[in-house]
């Protein structure tokens, strides 16, 4: 008996089995021709053209920073996590452990922008108040702001996860019809 199971083991640890095949791409798909990381950034690059455009509507002024900026409408950071899980949900299904490493991410990210980076921001604004109200012979009267918009308000991030949804439906919707065509 122990040698057959010996046997079972040496056989199968020289005929190895491929562990995942369930990706619809391939691993040899050109970077450009990734749904999932094609959907991400358009989402986060729609979400930061979006800032630019509500600072000049709100503020008649045009503030090519909010390209690169954090904060504000809409969360750059939820439009870019949720369209990339939502990306490998619609191409992977939502069973696989690639789905669910992108689910936890997209929570993560989320609640920190909306936690912590929110509250870092809010701590800012105090700090810069004070430091707004010190004498001029203070030390610290000369110092640089803080950065105040670093978080994202609850309604900020839904319009930002409504736009990652949104866009990696498209995407995936517009390569859909591109392969069957």
């Amino acid at each position: 008996m122990r040698s057959s199971l010996g046997a079972i083991a040496i056989s199968s640890a020289q005929n190895p089995v491929p562990i995942s095949t369930s990706s619809s791409y391939s691993s040899s798909q050109p970077v450009y021709m990734n749904y999932s990381l094609i959907s991400a950034l358009v989402a986060f690059a729609l979400a930061q053209s979006i800032k630019v455009f509500i600072t000049w509507y709100k503020e008649h002024r045009w503030d090519p920073k909010r390209f690169i900026g954090s904060g504000g409408m809409p969360s750059s950071h939820s439009a870019t996590v949720t369209a990339l899980a939502v990306a490998v949900g619609l191409q992977d299904g939502v069973g696989g452990s690639a789905f669910a490493t992108a689910l936890i991410l997209a929570c993560i990210v989320i609640y920190d922008a909306t936690g912590v980076r929110l509250q870092a921001g809010r701590q800012a604004e105090v700090l810069n108040q004070i430091v707004y109200e010190l004498p001029a012979e203070h030390p610290l009267a000369e110092s640089m702001p803080l950065h105040e918009l670093l978080g994202h308000t609850p309604p900020q991030v839904i319009a930002g996860g409504l736009l990652g949804m949104m866009t990696s439906t498209i995407i995936y919707l517009i390569s859909r019809s591109g392969n069957s065509a």
